[in-house]
């Protein structure tokens, strides 16, 4: 069993947020069934936060997080969801990466650890969304 942490997540709690302290119990309850991970788009977008080689392998070795690349099969699935996404009229332009963060965790794991401002739930409804008690 494994749970993704989707970047907003790892943003709440390196930044500080409100609910940063709820959000840290996550990873340490889902580590208790498995593995928790992050995908390509996420380390990326996590990194480009922070900047800084030391402070981004300390958050993730504290949080126990480990690195996960997205499947073909998932990039293929985001790309198929950002075609009907477009197709559909949606509001952004550039989705991603929004899109292969949910397919990934569709496909490699058995949910995501995420703030959801819908799109998860809309383009992923078989997808467990794990949100702080």
């Amino acid at each position: 069993m494994s749970i993704a942490v989707d970047t907003s997540v790892l943003i709440a709690i390196a930044t500080g947020e409100a609910e940063a302290t709820e959000w840290l119990d996550v990873p340490v309850q889902a580590r208790r069934a498995g593995d928790v991970v992050i995908c390509d788009v996420v380390a990326a977008e996590f990194y480009a936060l922070l900047l800084d080689d030391r402070t981004f392998h300390d958050c993730l070795t504290a949080l126990g997080i480990v690195f996960s690349p997205t499947s073909i099969e998932a990039a293929r699935r985001a790309g198929r969801i950002v075609r009907a996404y477009r197709r559909e009229g949606g509001p952004r332009e550039h989705p991603l990466p929004d899109f292969p963060v949910g397919a990934r965790a569709e496909k490699q794991a058995d949910g995501i650890a995420a703030v959801d401002r819908g799109y998860l739930r809309r383009y992923f409804p078989r997808l467990k969304v794990v949100q702080p008690p």
